[in-house]
């Protein structure tokens, strides 16, 4: 008996493939695809959901002083003159950051293993380059996903039949974080 379905692709295929609607899932909170394929997809969203579950609040917060440059209300940085050279003027912050002890971050890493990237581009804006941000994925397993799964015990996804594709008569399923 094999240990997963081969979902007709090779295996670089394959990969790519579930790792794309893996992030898509965490990302959105639903998808809608094939049963064969979402039964693969939960079976990674929830071990990433679980490891994100035991590793929640294994941090620890510490204050550091930062360099942030000092900005106009227009929102542009400020320079001034400096010996005829225009030189940004930075302000000195102390800010509170959260560090991963080792386990977390380890935790961390192997989630960046299954999730692509993820770029937010603004609805107004499309296409720009200006305003876009990157988002990070683990970060939101943690602080988001999880606190809400904490008492849970598995069983994190949801698989709802929708009725079969019109094309090659697949049964279509909604895939969705309970």
């Amino acid at each position: 008996m094999a240990k997963y379905r081969k979902l007709g692709r090779t295996s670089s295929q394959r990969k790519a493939l579930l790792r794309n609607q893996v992030t898509n899932l965490l990302y959105h909170g639903k998808i809608v695809t094939t049963e064969a394929r979402a039964k693969e997809v939960r079976k990674i969203a929830e071990g990433l959901i679980a490891m994100a579950v035991k590793e929640r609040d294994n941090y620890e917060t510490v204050k550091v002083t930062a360099k942030v440059p000092r900005k106009d209300a227009e929102g542009k940085r400020v320079k001034e003159v400096v010996d005829g050279k225009k030189v940004t003027v930075y302000d000195e912050v102390e800010k509170e950051i959260k560090k991963d002890l080792p386990s977390r971050l380890h935790a961390r890493r192997q989630m960046l293993r299954v999730l692509y990237p993820v770029t937010e581009v603004p609805a107004e804006k499309a296409g720009r380059k200006r305003n876009t941000k990157e988002v990070d994925l683990p970060a939101k397993l943690f602080d988001e996903i999880a606190p809400k799964y904490a008492d849970r015990k598995g069983g994190y996804t949801r698989i709802i039949k929708i009725g079969q594709r019109k094309g090659d008569a697949a049964m279509e399923v909604v895939l969705e974080l309970v």
